[in-house]
Parts: structure tokens; sequence; C-alpha cells
């Protein structure tokens, strides 16, 4: 939804290209920043980790990686991670705020919530466990080991909130990280890593480990591609880049979209799928990958769940006003099929009926349409407050519907249902990274559910929730002959 798989395949070729040449890449236009936080001129030696060009910010983190390793233990790392978290939790408000200022996308109270999941629940160096094996021939150890330099492509959708995360999750493993932010969010984008520069600085640690363009190019994608001290490339967005990221010949991981399908079953609690499907779907205007984008209900389930999205505030469409907004919030594409007009993108879902003529409160955050299983919205990933309900005529059908849905993403699922029979089949039928039983799907990285938060899912390349480990490389150590064993 960032940066369309045309421009990001047109970005690899270049970078391909000038690699079999020796020649440089054409230069794009630039974006112009204007923020207070990016207005002072920055020399090589960059503005708190912002650089006029993709060489001096490689070169700068590169350095300070080298002192992060040489000089820094892991204590270190976790008494400057708490420091992160500190910046972070003072700023949750403003960033929150100037991301819906300057996105035009999400809500201000969900920003929040999303900012403070990933402050409090992101691990640092304490998931970086050691392994060892002793036996009669000697003394084996698995430790893991920073890359080095990490180029992170971030996206509008969730800009400070995957900095903030990226951010813990890198530089515990002992990395560092030049940012690539979507145009779209520069601003925020550069505040957010100043303050966290500054905070890093004064805990005692190295200036620069984290570092950035002033302006955020498709050139600058094409460099880091190409710059042989970046060892890791990481990209949170859609497929588009997410495959355009593997063809660059880097190490890759890589976040891509989902449409994540829900089923509701027949022995379903019915109050609580449309309590949370309701709250799950509208978070943040629906711009998360994870959040819930169509729902497939068993027949018998179908109008007491319409009942209850109601119940809890969500406006329930004509057929004919249904298909008013596809004309608004889809184009149709030129081979056919459909895609999503960005411009409404995250929008509340009282501006998006507004347009049909609809007027509801601000306190209505979604709006939910009954339609077939091949209908637009559920077929295609649109990222906003329109949740789109199937009649299935059972079960089955609702996983073959699912299954469609969610295009081999293999990204998120959930299922509300009281038979552990039904729960068990869908989740080995669809195969996700995350998979959710009776609650919101924001659950499943940490925001109301267990486990630790992250906002880079790699399920195309198989990190999963990613974490300190996943942007590391396991290294083995072996003392032979049985030395060091004490038995």
């Amino acid at each position: 939804m960032d940066i369309t798989s045309q421009e990001i395949d047109a970005i690899v070729q270049k970078v391909l290209a000038g690699i079999q040449t020796g020649g440089a890449a054409p230069v794009q236009p630039s974006y112009t920043c204007k923020t207070a936080a990016a207005a002072a001129p920055a020399s090589a030696a960059g503005d708190n980790g912002v650089f006029e060009n993709v060489d001096d910010a490689v070169e700068a983190a590169w350095k300070a990686q080298r002192e992060w390793v040489a000089n820094f233990k892991i204590e270190d790392r976790r008494r400057i991670i708490e420091a992160i978290r500190r910046c972070a939790r003072a700023h949750v408000e403003e960033w929150s705020r100037k991301i819906v200022e300057e996105t035009g996308m999400g809500r201000y109270e969900d920003k929040v919530e999303k900012h403070l999941a990933v402050i409090n629940k992101t691990p640092g160096p304490e998931c970086l466990t050691t392994e060892a094996l002793s036996g009669d021939t000697g003394l084996m150890l698995e430790e893991y080991a920073p890359f080095g330099v990490i180029a992170a492509i971030t996206p509008t959708t969730n800009p400070t909130e995957t900095i903030i995360n990226n951010t813990i999750s890198m530089i515990a493993g002992g990395n560092t990280v030049v940012f690539n932010v979507h145009p779209r969010a520069k601003r925020v984008s550069a505040q957010c890593l100043q303050e966290l520069n500054k905070a890093i600085v004064e805990a005692g640690g190295p200036a620069n480990l984290l570092t950035m363009t002033r302006e955020p190019t498709m050139e600058a994608v094409d460099q880091l591609a190409a710059n042989p001290k970046i060892r890791l490339m990481a990209g949170t967005g859609g497929m588009g880049m997410v495959n355009a990221l593997l063809r660059s010949g880097k190490k890759c991981i890589g976040a891509g979209a989902g449409n994540p399908p829900v089923i509701v079953d027949e022995t379903a609690d019915i109050a609580l799928a449309g309590q949370k499907l309701y709250e799950g779907a509208s978070f943040d205007n629906n711009i998360l990958c994870f959040a819930e984008k169509e729902v497939f209900a068993v027949g018998s389930a179908y109008d007491g769940l319409l009942h209850e999205l109601k119940k809890n505030g969500a406006y329930l469409l004509s057929a004919a006003q249904t298909e008013q907004l596809v004309r608004i919030c889809l184009k149709p594409k030129k081979n056919g099929g459909h895609e999503v007009n960005k411009d409404w993108v995250g929008k509340n879902a009282n501006e998006i009926l507004r347009q049909i003529g609809v007027q509801v409160p601000d306190t209505c955050r979604l709006a939910v349409c009954e339609t077939p299983a091949d209908h637009p919205f559920v077929l295609v990933e649109q990222m906003m407050p329109i949740l789109p309900v199937v009649r299935v005529g059972s079960f089955e059908e609702a996983v073959e519907c699912a299954l469609v849905a969610e295009h081999g993403n293999r990204h998120t699922a959930s299922i509300f249902s009281k038979d552990v029979d039904h729960m068990t089949r869908f989740a080995r039928a669809i195969e996700t990274t995350i998979y959710v039983k009776n609650s919101a799907t924001k659950a499943g990285v940490g925001i109301g559910g267990e486990g630790h938060c992250t906002m880079t899912i790699a399920g195309p390349t198989g990190e999963g929730i990613t974490c300190a480990k996943s942007f590391c490389r396991r290294r083995r150590c072996v003392l032979a002959e049985g030395g060091l064993r004490i038995v």
C-alpha cells in the first residue's frame, strides 16, 4: 500500500543494471522536506542521524556499528534500549498526532496504543539466548551475532511505530540501521529518528546507530541495495516491495501484504465475535496488514453477527450503498479486477460514508456490508474501515472461501468458534504466520494478547513475528577433544 510493485521493480532493474555496467542509476526527483526537525543544514557529520545522501548515512552507520560491537556490552545494549523506550514514551502523543496530520490516515487514539505496544513489548537482547551442547567429543556453543548495517524500509501506515520497533530489535542484536522512510511520513519519521539518537547519546551510546537521508527517494533504495556495507535489507510493506528486495541479491527480511479472513462458525459466541470484530476491523481505520479484512459467517451465525456488529456501533450498508462505495474506494484495473483508491486508505468511516450521503457521527468507526464471496471488497486488501460479511452454508465452505480471499499471503487469519476441530482444521489449511482464536487479530501481535509485539511480520521470508534474533546470524564455536568438560 506504500510503494507500488511497478515502482519497486523499476528500482531493482536500475540496481542490477548499475551493478552489471558499473554505472550509476539515474537520479529520480527528490521530495522536499520542510520539517523543523530537519531544517538545519547537515554535513557529512549528520544532523542527529539525518544525512544529505545515502553514502554518508551508510558510512556513519557502519562506523557506529563497529564501535557498538567493539566497545559496548550486552548490559550496555539493555541500558540504552531502556533509554530509547523512555524517550519514545515521552513523545507518544506528539508523534501519534503528527502521523495523522502528515499522512491523513488512521486514528490518533489507536496510534497511541500501537506506539505503547511496540515501546513496551518489543524484546531487547533478552531473546538472544545461547545454545550449548556438551558431549564426549567436546563443547559446542551457538550464539546470535550481528549482520552489521541493516537497511530498513518503513511504511506510511506505521511510520514511527516501525522505526521504534526495528530500532530496538536491530540494535539489540548489535546492528545499526539506515532507514529509508516513506516520503508521506518523512517529517515525523525524521523527528522520531533524531530524538531516539539523542536519547542513545545521552545514555552513553555512540552517535548514528540510526541514520536516514533527509530526502527519502526511490534512488535511495537503489543505493542502499547496491552499497556493499549494507549486509541485510529489511522491508515492511507490500508484496511488490518484498519480491523486489528478494531480487536485489541481498539477504532480505520481508514483511508483505495480508488480506486476513475471519470465520465465524455455528458454535461461536456471537456477542464476543461482534465486539471483537468491530474493535479489530476499525482499529486505526484498518490500515494494519494484520487487521480483519473480510468475514465468512456460517448461516446460523450470520444474522446474529450482523446484529451484534450494529449493536457495537457499525453502520450496515445497503446493497446499493455498497456498490456506490466500490466506485469510490476502489479503481478498476486495466487487466480486470480492482485495486485500492489510495485517497481513501485509512480514512475515518464517517468521512467515507459522507461521500454517498450517509451522515454518521465520528463514534461510528466501521461500515459493514453484506456481499458474496467474490465481491471486490472481499478480494482486495482495501485497508479502510469497511468490513464485508459473507454468508456461507458450512464451515467447509467458509474455509474454501477464506483460502481464496487470503491469496496465499499466509499472513493472518482468525476464527470465532468453540469447536476445537474447526479451529485446528482452519489453522492447518490457511497456514498463516498469525492465527487468532476468539479475539481481534491485533491480539496476535501482543495488542490485547500475549506475546511480543512487532510491526515487521516477516511471513514471506519466514522469520514471522520478528525480534532481535530475526536480525542476527547464528554462529557456532566448537571446542573439541573433550575440552572444558567436567564430567
